[in-house]
């Protein structure tokens, strides 16, 4: 299977904003923005989409979620955010890699899409 482009990022080839990196994700400003802050929270582990996760990815998907709000408190989102994960095509995923969207700095209407 080839790379997809976040892992591309995670390996460094491909250059990226960071706005946070630890031992299980990468945090990135997204290239095309649909908010005032719009970052990608990615885990390193491959996992296609959250439809393919599975138990043993729940300590991983918890730590996502803890620094999406993490980084919501750092960049001043204190009004406040979305967190969006797209799955499969009808959900409007775009690369086959699970990662979680960090919205804000603008109100957001409802529904999303």
């Amino acid at each position: 299977m080839p790379k997809t482009i976040f892992q591309k990022i995670i390996d460094r080839e491909i250059p990226a904003r960071v706005a946070h990196e630890d031992e299980q994700c990468i945090a990135i400003h997204d290239i095309q923005p649909q908010a005032p802050v719009h970052v990608l929270i990615i885990p390193k582990k491959h996992v296609a989409r959250l439809g393919d996760a599975t138990s043993a990815d729940q300590t991983l998907l918890g730590h996502l979620m803890l620094t999406a709000a993490a980084l919501a408190k750092k960049l001043n989102l204190a009004n406040g955010y979305r967190i969006a994960i797209n799955n499969g095509p009808d959900g409007g995923e775009s690369v086959p890699h699970l990662h979680v969207h960090l919205l804000g700095g603008r109100a957001l209407g409802w529904p999303p899409g």
